[in-house]
């Protein structure tokens, strides 16, 4: 299989006058189509690795590589326009917009790109909300919902645009166990199903211990990948 992303000697330093490095001379290949997770203690360099696959941070030096364009030279517009077509993202809080409801923060993505939605649009956001099982609550403003059904409803948003690769930081991390297995179920079969890459950043090592692979970030290194 190819690889959809690729780091090459990643490093990452923040402030000016008093340095902190946080990510080493990092190289990271992950293929098509699988399932990974990323753990680490607080303060490993994880969050700042997954942000930077992401495209929402830049590295201060080395070559970053997403769907075979490489994205630590593009401008904000160029990676605005990657992140909204490729890469669907997960957070710990679902950051749903409590004004509106379950389907049209699912349809977020989409107006966001192209404005107008037509009915196959349309006909997918709903197959989406069917998909992660809340057909029936589609309607609920984002307040009247569970914490699970929030966060599955933020997991159908990531999907809208049918991104190659998903992103997600702690994302059943304010979830309790009966449901975060619910949520991670439905992750690998969307993994399975469409063929989606996903990256996933957990603590719950049980959880990470079902993916594909394991990456242990310690220290801004790659501590161990199995």
């Amino acid at each position: 299989m190819r690889n959809v992303i690729e780091l090459k000697k990643i490093n990452k330093i923040y402030g000016s006058q008093v340095k902190t490095q946080v990510l080493f001379d990092l190289d990271l290949a992950i293929e098509e189509g699988s399932f990974n997770s990323i753990i680490g203690q607080s303060g490993s360099g994880k969050s700042t690795l997954l942000n930077i696959i992401g495209t929402l941070d830049q590295p201060t030096d080395g070559e970053v590589y997403i769907n075979g364009k490489r994205t630590d030279q593009m401008n904000k517009n160029e990676l605005a326009t990657l992140r909204n077509e490729t890469i669907g993202f997960i957070f710990q809080f679902h950051y749903l917009l409590p004004e509106f409801t379950a389907l049209e923060n699912v349809l977020m993505p989409y107006r966001i790109q192209y404005g107008k939605v037509p009915a196959d649009k349309l006909k997918r956001a709903n197959e989406l909300m069917a998909l992660v099982g809340l057909e029936k609550v589609k309607n609920n403003k984002a307040t009247n919902m569970s914490g699970g059904q929030q966060q599955r409803t933020a997991i159908a948003r990531a999907l809208m645009n049918s991104p190659k690769i998903i992103l997600a930081d702690e994302p059943t991390g304010n979830l309790d166990s009966e449901t975060t297995e619910t949520v991670y179920n439905l992750l690998r079969d969307i993994n399975k199903e469409m063929g989606t890459t996903f990256i996933i950043i957990t603590h719950d090592r049980r959880i990470a211990e079902t993916a594909d692979r394991i990456i242990e970030i310690k220290d801004g290194r790659i501590a161990l990948d199995i």
